[in-house]
């Protein structure tokens, strides 16, 4: 801005005393004279541009000023147009990678998820597939032990007797399959009605003491209320805290304590199985309802199972309105816990 206020084309244009220089138009010199005295005047607190210096010592016309400050303009508004340019042609740029990478994202997700059906639908057909000879074994061991094919001496008996263990693990491992595949096509129907949680946990317990003492635990259950209805589908509600207990006996070394325990909080009860064994860092707590996942992946791990049931128990509570929550510390022991809403 000049000293009247008005606007002129030469505020637009930065170093114009180098330009008009490299012109020829003034030499060095001039231009470190009309410097001197533009600092003169900014030092009383005025602010002249350096073009009507020059004009105002006779260094240079208006005419020639106008020119060099027009081609200086016409110079910043070409260098702009590229610049704009440019940024438009990396936009574009962008935009197609965008583009690119959405499409093969989503063709990956695509994928993914043809995969994942795959896999769904082989598990539950090979899980049906797999009933079908189960129930012929199942049927000839049951003919062999009753004696109805024969009379079989002692060792043979407790030979078929651990065959029949074995037969029925394998049924549950295929129950589990076709309970997972359901769960994963989200069918998991629930058949709701009034249960009495104290006492499905009681019978837990004890149909769970033989092998608990087999391991020299102490299994107990606890209750703090004797009100204890809820609305619940029991089968699957009994499986989720069978599933509980046998992981705890599971991973508690000998001697340990496990505790099933329910307490009332206002209108929800809490379901509570916890154990004093290996336990788990918190930061890998969810890795633990990854389906067919296990901590311990390796060949010589020490647990076995096929990583569905904690999967399924976390589906379960979730198909009751509910979620799992997990505490645990490395060789301390973990609490696994749901709240349901009472019936009463």
């Amino acid at each position: 801005m000049t000293e009247t206020g008005s606007l002129t084309p030469e505020i637009l244009v930065a170093r114009l005393g180098d330009s008009l220089v490299e012109k020829g138009l003034i030499s060095p010199a001039d231009l470190e004279k009309a410097l001197q005295v533009q600092q003169a005047h900014t030092q009383k607190g005025q602010t002249p541009l350096l073009g009507k210096i020059l004009i105002d010592m006779k260094l240079i016309d208006q005419p020639a000023l106008d020119q060099v400050v027009t081609e200086q303009i016409l110079q910043l508004r070409t260098a702009l147009q590229e610049k704009n340019n440019q940024l438009e042609e990396a936009n574009n740029f962008l935009e197609l990678r965008v583009q690119e990478r959405t499409a093969e994202l989503q063709n990956a997700l695509t994928k993914l998820a043809e995969l994942s059906q795959l896999k769904s639908n082989f598990v539950a057909n090979i899980s049906h597939e797999l009933r079908t000879p189960l129930t012929h074994i199942r049927g000839y061991l049951e003919l062999l032990s009753s004696g109805d094919l024969g009379t079989v001496n002692n060792e043979q008996y407790r030979s078929l007797m651990t065959m029949q263990r074995s037969t029925d693990r394998l049924e549950k491992l295929i129950e589990d399959l076709i309970m997972f595949s359901m769960a994963e096509h989200g069918t998991i129907n629930l058949h709701v009605k009034t249960v009495n949680i104290n006492q499905l946990c009681k019978d837990l317990v004890e149909a769970f003491q033989q092998l608990a003492n087999e391991h020299h635990h102490t299994l107990t259950f606890e209750s703090n209320h004797n009100s204890a209805n809820l609305q619940a589908d029991r089968e699957k509600m009994q499986w989720v805290i069978q599933q509980l207990i046998e992981n705890a006996i599971k991973f508690t070394p000998d001697g340990g304590t496990i505790q099933v325990k329910t307490e009332k909080e206002n209108e929800f009860i809490a379901v509570r199985v916890s154990d004093n064994g290996i336990g788990m860092p918190q930061e890998r707590i969810d890795e633990i309802f990854e389906p067919f996942h296990q901590l311990d992946g390796s060949s010589t791990r020490k647990y076995g199972g096929t990583g569905l049931g904690l999967a399924l128990v976390k589906k379960i509570i979730e198909a009751h309105g509910s979620m799992i929550r997990v505490t645990s510390q490395p060789g301390r022991g973990s609490t696994f816990e749901f709240l349901l809403r009472t019936a009463d």
